[in-house]
Order: C-alpha cells, then structure tokens, then sequence
C-alpha cells in the first residue's frame, strides 16, 4: 500500500480522490457524532488512532512504486464501525506524506480509498459475519483484521494493474503480477497484523470494561452498522 507520491497518473489519481471525497464526509461526522454522544471514548479513539498510525508507518520494500506494511485500521473498525476509521486513515496518511515521505499528497486519494475506506469496511463485514455463525470472539477479531489488511491490498493492486496494465496481459496480467508480489511480503503481514490486533483488544477489554461495554465490538450481530 501507500503508493508513493506522483506515481499515479493525474487522471487515476483525481479519480480516486473524487471517489474517496464522499465516505470522508461521512466520516468526519460520524467521529463528530460520536465524540459527542460518548466523550469517555476519546482515549479508545486516540488509541485506534495510534495503532494505525504505528502500524502503518513499518513499511518494508515491495512492488515498484509501493510498499508492504501492516495497516492498523481493523482495530478502530470494530471499536467505532466503518465509518470512523476514513478520517482518521485520512489524518494518518496526510501526516505519514508529510512527515515520513511515506505515500504522497498526490496518491493520497488512492490510498485513503484502499486503506481507509476497503480495508475497515471489510473488517467490519468478516467481524459481524463471524459473530453471526457464533465464531468466538478471538476468532472473529483475528480474521477481521487479517482480511481487512489483505483487502487493502488487493485494492492497491488493482489501482496499480488498472494504472498500469501489462503489455502482453493487460489488467488481468498486470493484477497477478502485482498481487502475487505483494503476497510475498504481505500474507505474513497480515497473520501477525491478525495477532496482534488480538492482544490488543484482550487488553483494552481487560482495562477499558466499561468504555467498551456499549461499542460495535460488543454488540450482537444483528446490531444496526
């Protein structure tokens, strides 16, 4: 992920910036609705901002123009739901280009959009569907965060391949090969991101009880998303 400043066409990546445009919105008040609602969540919230942003910033070398790491946001998805993770993706990401060379203002569109948007969706989506067939909660909270990291890197892969299709293969070409490249680095990625979401959340349920008691997390599957 974080695909690196200027290696997107201009067209690709005023797309993606117009397309994350909307859930960013939507974000930002969701955050401001919920701050308002439960202000004894800031410290959850400062802490799903944290992890991410930690997370994310450990990038190892992998395709040309991009970067392997863990992204963090699985943890924030189940605590606030979907929505609340885009624009604290957004702060991370604007403040990882700005400070850390790390992605770009130009592709910040695009990764937001894979990191921010896909990645705690999808989170989000396997954590109740795990809930729903009475999967345990570490089992859930695992596959949430594991699945929601390879999610985002799925989609950077078809940014890329979409961006830059193969000569001989096109899209579908340009997707294996960017995908199986990044399957190097990033499965691994993935199971310990997994892992340690895990660790995390058995800490913040041990410490945080009562904070947590009325979170996404702890509600039942059929709980409105």
């Amino acid at each position: 992920m974080h695909i690196m400043e200027g290696f997107l066409p201009l067209e690709h990546a005023l797309g993606w910036s117009i397309a994350s445009a909307p859930f960013l919105a939507y974000g930002l008040y969701a955050v401001r609705r919920d701050v308002q609602q439960h202000p004894e969540r800031r410290m959850l919230l400062g802490v799903a901002a944290a992890f991410s942003f930690l997370l994310s910033a450990l990038k190892l070398p992998s395709v040309t123009g991009s970067c392997s790491h863990p992204t963090g946001v699985g943890l924030g998805a189940l605590l606030f739901g979907p929505w609340v993770m885009v624009p604290i993706a957004f702060v991370v990401l604007l403040f990882q280009a700005l400070l850390l060379a790390h992605g770009g203002v130009t592709t910040l569109g695009a990764n937001l959009f894979a990191m921010g948007i896909v990645g705690p969706f999808c989170a989000y989506v396997v954590f109740r569907l795990a809930k729903a067939l009475g999967l345990p909660l570490v089992a859930g909270v695992f596959l949430a965060a594991c699945l929601g990291d390879l999610s985002t890197y799925l989609t950077t892969s078809v940014q890329l391949a979409w961006a830059f299709p193969d000569s001989v293969g096109g899209f579908s070409g340009s997707l294996t090969k960017f995908g199986g490249i990044f399957a190097l680095t990033q499965i691994p990625l993935a199971i310990s991101e997994g892992l340690l979401t895990v660790l995390v959340m058995n800490a913040l349920q041990r410490f945080n009880q009562e904070e947590m008691r009325d979170m996404h997390l702890l509600q039942p599957a059929k709980a409105r998303a």
